[in-house]
């Protein structure tokens, strides 16, 4: 707004002329003390520079209200921040300036086809109720605009004019072109705003200095996800901590190029994203771009090296906000990691998922680790061997031992060859393979590599280390599962004891000990001892890990047998039913223990004499067993047996 357009405005409506030997000032004083009747809404738009619109505002009076449009925060003045739209609204507007028929009749995106994430509409979404193919899709157009009701009418009015081009095209060349794509680069003649998307943004840009660009330039090299603040410090350690925050908050924040979402935490408009993006690849930044993109690699591997094999719900929490970032680091940044830190790009994502008990989401990141590992490094190298490792490990969790056997031999045979007779990641190799073999019930090809594997340890880590702790419960186990509890006991509680001494109390390993100790008692009929270890492992472990975690179910599982076992049905009855709800959620239908947990359910039904119930528990349970683990698994022959055993006995009262 310019004086000159009040004094002009005044004249042509209310026939007022100020006098000419008055300043501009003045005239426009002139006219707002005699402005015409009533309430006055003056509307500013697009104020840059607060103190030059100053002289020119109207009194203050109760009859006369400014309001402001700028990109700037103008101190104490009072504001109403605009975000972008909610979804709801975003797939609204985009209705009203696209055909709804058009919206309700496009088609699957040939990317999406095939895939199953819209086989079966009409889909639910997060607060947005069903959803048609066609509207999901238009729901994708809009979360690639980020939102933004600029990017949203560019686009629809784009869509408006070109009739054959369908909602799910212009996505694909949204994603090709970005900033580029033309609707977003040409407004159409009848909008109100006549600005594309990246020249709104230039204007914001020119006014940042070096540093508030280089800043801008690094958050676009983290994900479309909200930024610790913390985490950019550590990416530009050689800026001062209170120059950076300046940027933030009287450049960045103040220009609404960041957003604050909490204390802490930023995040940048996907656009936004995609614009420093492109301006970290063309001068001045370009020759310096992979320096910084080195370093932020560098920052989220470090955050994610910290994190244990078995990590607690603490820690999860802690590096969550990280995860996003990492995950953008292997997805798009893979080349700017070091050969040393190849395998964490990866291996961080699949531990953080892996600690969780999520395996399915932790594969991905395993299987691709072992490909780029394989073509970076080379087929002989350590860390093939730990990549593995490492899926074979997964694999097993999953129940897929036969997939993961081959991978484990070829990790042991690596090792080997890399590292010699003595090394400990040799014994690691051993203990995981052996694991595998008990896994498969096959007890006498496990037992020599366990001890070969404890003996290395010791040998090579000493009497007391925590991978020593590792194989002497290992080993216990072993014996559990082949009758011989005098010679786990000592086994079980001497792992305990190295465990506390070098984790302490609260750590999900000391969980497994102790859960294993109790397995012992319980297997000898030491119910009185064994069940305050399962109540102390179960405790335990609801503290450290997240309410749904294979491991815990482990001890639910285990407290249900125990109890049939004592005659005490009704508690036994509760804890197996719940093992086996979420023995199905967390591993799948077909999983090995999903069918101890039918067999214990159905064991549990026949001591009681519901045996109608008690036979198709354990067919599905011998069916599962014949599938994943083969007709003479120790497992199957169990559940066989137990079948026979209810069919003679309902034969019997026939």
């Amino acid at each position: 707004m310019s004086g000159a357009q009040v004094v002009q405005f005044a004249r042509i409506h209310f026939e007022l002329n100020p006098l000419t030997d008055l300043d501009l000032v003045g005239q426009v004083k002139y006219c707002w003390q005699r402005w015409g009747e009533g309430n006055v809404l003056l509307v500013l738009d697009d104020v840059i520079i607060y103190k030059e619109i100053v002289p020119y505002l109207p009194p203050s009076c109760t009859r006369f209200k400014v309001l402001l449009t700028s990109r700037k925060h103008f101190g104490q003045i009072k504001k109403l921040s605009l975000d972008v739209l909610q979804p709801p609204a975003a797939l609204e507007l985009l209705r009203e300036l696209v055909d709804d028929e058009r919206v309700d009749l496009t088609p699957l995106p040939p990317s999406l086809a095939g895939k199953g994430e819209f086989s079966s509409p009409p889909l639910q979404g997060e607060g947005l109720g069903e959803r048609s193919i066609g509207e999901v899709v238009a729901l994708q157009l809009c979360e690639r605009l980020g939102y933004l009701p600029l990017g949203i009418e560019l686009v629809g009015r784009y869509l408006a004019r070109k009739q054959d081009l369908s909602l799910a095209e212009m996505l694909q060349r949204l994603e090709k072109k970005k900033l580029k794509e033309r609707s977003l680069s040409q407004p159409e003649e009848n909008m109100t705003a006549q600005r594309s998307v990246e020249t709104a943004f230039e204007l914001s840009w020119q006014e940042l200095n070096d540093t508030d660009k280089q800043l801008a330039c690094l958050l676009s090299l983290f994900a479309a996800a909200p930024i610790p603040w913390e985490l950019v410090e550590s990416c530009l350690p050689d800026v001062d901590a209170e120059e950076l925050e300046e940027s933030r908050d009287r450049k960045l924040l103040n220009l609404h190029l960041l957003q604050r979402k909490q204390k802490g935490i930023y995040q940048l408009h996907p656009l936004l994203r995609e614009f420093f993006q492109a301006k970290l690849q063309a001068p001045p930044f370009e020759e310096d771009s992979g320096d910084l993109k080195q370093a932020f690699a560098a920052v989220m591997i470090a955050v994610i090296k910290d994190i244990p094999y078995n990590p607690t719900l603490e820690l999860i929490t802690a590096v969550s906000p990280a995860i996003p970032h990492l995950a953008e680091v292997a997805k798009n940044l893979i080349q700017y990691v070091s050969d040393e830190d190849l395998i964490w790009a990866f291996y961080g994502n699949a531990r953080f998922y892996y600690g969780q008990g999520l395996y399915d989401k932790a594969a991905p990141w395993l299987e691709e680790c072992l490909k780029v590992i394989k073509k970076r490094l080379g087929e002989e190298h350590l860390n093939v061997a730990t990549s593995l490792n490492n899926l074979a490990s997964l694999y097993k969790s999953q129940g897929r031992y036969a997939d993961a056997e081959p991978l484990y031999q070829q990790a042991l045979q690596l090792m080997r060859h890399l590292r010699g007779e003595e090394h400990p990641y040799l014994a690691t190799s051993l203990n995981s393979l052996a694991e595998l073999y008990r896994f498969q019930g096959r007890y006498a090809d496990a037992e020599p590599l366990h001890l070969q594997a404890l003996q290395l340890r010791r040998h090579l880590l000493g009497e007391e280390h925590p991978a020593v702790a590792e194989s002497l419960n290992n080993l216990a186990l072993l014996y559990y599962y082949q009758g011989r509890y005098t010679e786990a006991e000592p086994l079980a509680l001497r792992a305990i004891e190295l465990d506390k001494q070098f984790l302490g109390e609260k750590y999900p390993d000391l969980a497994t000990d102790i859960h294993n100790l109790a397995l012992i008692y319980r297997a000898q009929g030491r119910y009185s001892e064994a069940e305050p270890l399962f109540l102390q492992a179960l405790k335990l472990k609801q503290f450290l890990l997240p309410e749904d975690h294979p491991l815990l179910v482990h001890t639910i599982y285990a407290l249900g047998y125990m109890y049939r076992e004592q005659g005490r049905y009704s508690e036994a009855e509760t804890f197996s039913i719940k093992a086996l709800e979420l023995d199905k959620r967390l591993l799948g239908e077909e999983h090995p223990d999903v069918a101890l947990s039918l067999n214990n359910l159905a064991l549990l039904y026949s001591d009681q004499g519901r045996y109608s119930e008690a036979e198709p528990l354990y067919l599905q349970a011998l069916d599962i067993c014949e599938q994943r683990l083969g007709v003479n698994h120790p497992h199957t022959i169990t559940c066989r047996e137990n079948l026979a055993s209810l069919r003679a006995a309902i034969a019997s009262q026939q």
